[in-house]
């Protein structure tokens, strides 16, 4: 019989967790488990995500109006009604009846996009009267805005998951770190280890001895991006590459373009990201999730210059966590200057590689896995 399996996946300002979903969606869908896979997306459609042989289906799209996740925005900039949400609701209950998946995962909640609570419960509710598998897929921390509400997000997962995927390595972050009632969920927590994207091949010697850039999604990295263009010439004989993602406005990446001084390239983000890590003399990159496990792959020098709006603690405590361990130097958000930049970056590059790090870096096929064999057990 075939198992199939059903994703929910909503990115809201930047697209990490849409492409960590994708990397687990396209591992459940692969040659060697034979899950039929269905990913619904509730954000803006993004041009080069690879779910392989996973369907991706676009639900009404949804999106932050800024940092502070106070208002959220349809496709056309208006903040959402409660039409709008009665409209959404339907589309993924209709999806689901269709679908009639053996496992649900939905991503993050009940420990973060709570004011999807309106869509996500009436969700998991029908998955519960359907008998399916009911899982959360969570990355390795949460920030403070999101453990703040530590009671309520425990109550629900106990109700409503029957399992927590926590997309990271307990021997570096556990989820307790971030989450104070992680011991009241214990029996439903499983780790996975970190999801890395799987590595397209690279044409030529991309990046070598560079200093990459790069500001993940681009929603909130403008200013890590023109702070880099100054303090270029600070540092001698590199040339930088900054790579904007899809999300900086074209005004903003044509501004950069037309400010770059000689030895600076700008462009937005490329497919062969982790080449050009491998190649680069150095990163300099926010703490993101997708952007942390890739340098972690490649094994390229990094400063980390952590997003901390406020609220934001994750990015900050992983950049700390990698510093302790000798991986990375970071440079706090608000004290960001060119000089400092550049002091920083010479001083990256005159120290040592980062030692080994023995970070489980295969959360995408053991994930898989585990929800293969959860669909098993749904049809044992």
């Amino acid at each position: 019989m075939t198992r199939r399996v059903l994703f929910h996946v909503q990115h809201l300002l930047g697209i990490g967790h849409l492409r960590r979903i994708a990397a687990l969606a396209k591992a459940c869908a692969g040659p060697g488990l034979g899950l039929e896979v269905t990913v619904a997306s509730g954000g803006g459609a993004i041009d080069d995500l690879d779910t392989g042989d996973a369907a991706l289906v676009q639900l009404p799209p949804l999106r932050a109006a800024d940092a502070g996740f106070t208002r959220l925005l349809d496709d056309r900039g208006r903040e959402i009604d409660d039409a709008w949400r009665a409209g959404r609701l339907a589309a993924s209950l209709d999806l689901f009846a269709r679908i009639r998946p053996q496992v649900l995962v939905i991503e993050t909640f009940p420990f973060g996009r709570r004011r999807l609570a309106f869509e996500l419960l009436p969700l998991l509710a029908a998955a519960r009267r359907a008998g399916t598998v009911t899982v959360c897929s969570v990355r390795d921390i949460l920030t403070a805005r999101q453990a703040k509400r530590t009671t309520e997000a425990a109550a629900w997962a106990r109700d409503h998951i029957d399992h927590v995927l926590v997309h990271g390595d307990p021997d570096f972050i556990a989820f307790g770190d971030s989450f104070p009632a992680a011991a009241e969920i214990a029996g439903k927590l499983a780790y996975t280890g970190y999801v890395a994207a799987e590595e397209p091949a690279a044409a030529g010697d991309p990046g070598r001895h560079e200093i990459i850039v790069s500001a993940g999604g681009g929603a909130v990295g403008e200013a890590l991006l023109r702070t880099a263009l100054e303090a270029q010439a600070l540092v001698s004989g590199r040339r930088w590459r900054l790579l904007a993602g899809g999300n900086l406005p074209e005004a903003a990446f044509a501004a950069l373009t037309a400010d770059a001084p000689d030895g600076v390239l700008v462009e937005r983000a490329r497919p062969d990201f982790s080449a050009l890590l491998q190649n680069a003399a150095a990163s300099v990159s926010q703490a993101g999730y997708n952007t942390v496990v890739d340098l972690l792959r490649a094994g390229t020098r990094m400063l980390l210059v952590p997003f901390a709006a406020p609220g934001e603690t994750e990015q900050t405590l992983r950049a700390r966590k990698l510093e302790a361990r000798g991986l990375a130097r970071c440079l706090a958000e608000d004290s960001l200057t060119p000089e400092r930049l550049a002091e920083a970056v010479s001083s990256v590059l005159d120290g040592p590689p980062p030692p080994p790090h023995g970070i489980a870096l295969d959360g995408a096929g053991r994930g898989a896995g585990m929800i293969a064999g959860w669909a098993d057990e749904r049809l044992a």
